[in-house]
C-alpha cells in the first residue's frame, strides 16, 4: 500500500487501524444516506440526523429500495440487506450522537450553517470523537477555527453516489492533529474506499483540477463556438470521457456545480482561472438545474427529443485540445504546489470523476509542448490570465 505523504503525518503510525464503531451523520440527503450506507455496510452503527425528519424518512425508504435491488441482483444476501438497514438509526436530536466515535457532516455548502452545526456537535460528543465535514470546497481550517478543539476536525470528502464512487479525499486543516489524517485514511480503506490525502486548498484535488472541464466548456458554448451537444460529443469521442461536461453538470445539478465554482473562485481571491460562468448563473436563476428539475442543458421529460450534435472533426479537435490542455495545466500546477503526490493526483481524477486516465500521464501522451502551445495561443487570443501556464508546464 502506498504511504500517503503529508506534512502532518507521523510515519510511525502507518499501520494504525482506527477503532470506530459508532458513526453520526448530519444530513440525510443523497450524500448523507449514501455515506450512512457505506458505514453500515462495514458494520458501523450509524446515527442519521436531519433537521427535516421527513427527509430522513424519505431517504430511508429509498435506501430500502436500493438494498432490495442489490438482493435481486445477488450483490448482497437478504440477511446482509436487513443488517445494513437496521444499523442505521434515524435521530431527531444531535444529543443522540453522544457516544459516537466519528461524526460526518453532509449538509448544504454554506460555511456559516456548517460552523454553527459543528459548534453544537462539539457540545454533545465526547472529547475523543472525530468531527468531520464532507464539504467539497470549503476550507477545513476555516470550518474548524471556531471550535474549542479544532485538532480533532478533518475533511472527509466522498463523491456522489457515495456507495459506488471509490474515491475519498482526506483533508487535514492547519489545526488538525498530526496523526488524524492517517487514521482516517486507514478507516476509509477499511470501508473499502480509495483514499487520498490532500492539502487544504480551495476545491482540494478533484474540484480544483476539474474546474476547466466545466468552465472552459461553458466558455466555448457562451461564445457560440460550439453547442453543448457538440462539446459533449467531442469529449466523449476524442477523450473517451463517459459523460460530456454538460451531461455531467445536469447530473450533478447545475446549481451545485455553480456553487462549487463560486467558492473556489472566491477562495482563490478571484483568480480569473476559476471565474464562474454567466450562462451557468442564468440557468441556476431559471431553476433549470438538470436531471433533478427535469430540464437543464438537456430535456429529461419522458418524450423529449434533444437535438443531435452536428459532427465536425476540425471543431471537435479544437474543443478537445482546449479543454484537455486546461485540465492538464491544472494538474501540473497541483503537482507544483504539492497539493498531493503524483500518484494521488492521478488516482483522484480517475476514481473521483471517472476520467479515463490520469492528467499527468495524458499530458505526457499528448506532449506537454503541444499543451503549452495550445494555452499560449489561447492567451494571445484572449489576453486573459485565465490561460496562464503553470511555471512547471514548460519544464515537463
Amino acid at each position: 500500500m502506498q504511504e500517503p505523504r503529508n506534512e502532518n503525518q507521523n510515519p510511525q503510525i502507518s499501520n494504525l487501524k482506527p477503532q470506530i464503531s459508532k458513526v453520526g451523520i448530519i444530513g440525510s440527503g443523497t450524500m448523507g444516506i449514501g455515506i450512512a450506507q457505506v458505514a453500515a455496510t462495514c458494520g458501523c452503527e450509524v446515527f442519521l440526523y436531519d433537521a427535516n425528519a421527513a427527509q430522513t424518512e424519505k431517504s430511508l425508504t429509498n435506501l430500502k429500495k436500493v438494498l432490495d435491488k442489490l438482493v435481486e441482483k445477488q450483490k448482497i444476501s437478504s440477511e446482509k440487506s436487513e443488517e445494513i438497514f437496521n444499523k442505521i438509526k434515524p435521530c431527531t436530536e444531535l444529543s443522540d450522537f453522544k457516544n459516537c466515535d466519528l461524526v460526518i457532516e453532509a449538509i448544504i455548502e454554506n460555511k456559516e450553517i456548517k460552523s454553527k452545526v459543528f459548534q453544537n456537535v462539539e457540545e454533545t460528543v465526547s472529547e475523543n470523537c472525530v468531527i468531520s465535514s464532507n464539504t467539497s470546497s470549503i476550507s477545513i481550517t476555516s470550518l474548524s477555527s471556531e471550535l474549542k478543539n479544532p485538532e480533532r476536525f478533518i475533511g472527509i470528502h466522498f463523491f456522489n453516489p457515495a456507495p459506488l464512487m471509490p474515491l475519498v479525499e482526506v483533508i487535514p486543516g492547519l489545526l488538525t492533529e498530526k496523526t488524524l489524517a492517517r487514521k482516517m485514511y486507514s478507516l476509509m480503506e477499511n470501508w473499502g474506499k480509495t483514499p487520498v490525502i490532500a492539502k487544504d486548498v480551495p476545491g482540494f484535488i478533484v474540484n480544483r483540477i476539474a474546474r476547466p472541464f466545466y468552465g472552459e466548456a461553458l466558455r466555448i458554448a457562451e461564445e457560440n463556438i460550439a453547442t453543448s451537444e457538440q462539446i459533449d460529443d467531442a469529449m466523449r469521442t476524442l477523450g473517451n470521457f463517459k459523460m460530456g461536461p454538460f451531461e455531467l453538470m445536469d447530473l450533478i445539478g447545475i446549481d451545485v456545480n455553480f456553487s462549487v465554482t463560486k467558492t473556489v473562485y472566491q477562495d482563490y481571491f478571484y483568480d480569473p482561472k476559476y471565474k464562474p460562468s454567466l450562462l451557468q448563473q442564468r440557468m441556476s436563476e431559471a431553476k433549470l438545474l438538470g436531471r433533478k428539475t427535469g430540464k437543464g442543458f438537456y430535456d429529461y421529460a419522458e418524450n423529449a427529443q434533444n437535438p443531435a450534435a452536428e459532427k465536425n472533426e476540425e471543431l471537435y479537435q479544437q474543443i478537445f485540445m482546449r479543454i484537455i490542455s486546461m485540465l492538464i495545466n491544472e494538474a501540473v500546477e497541483a503537482k507544483r504546489l504539492e497539493i498531493a503526490n503524483d500518484e494521488d493526483l492521478e488516482l483522484a481524477m480517475q476514481k473521483g470523476v471517472n476520467y479515463p486516465k490520469g492528467l499527468l500521464a495524458w499530458g505526457k501522451e499528448i506532449g506537454y509542448e503541444k499543451v503549452s502551445k495550445t494555452l499560449q495561443n489561447l492567451y494571445e487570443t484572449y489576453q486573459e490570465e485565465r490561460y496562464r501556464q503553470s511555471p512547471l508546464l514548460k519544464k515537463m
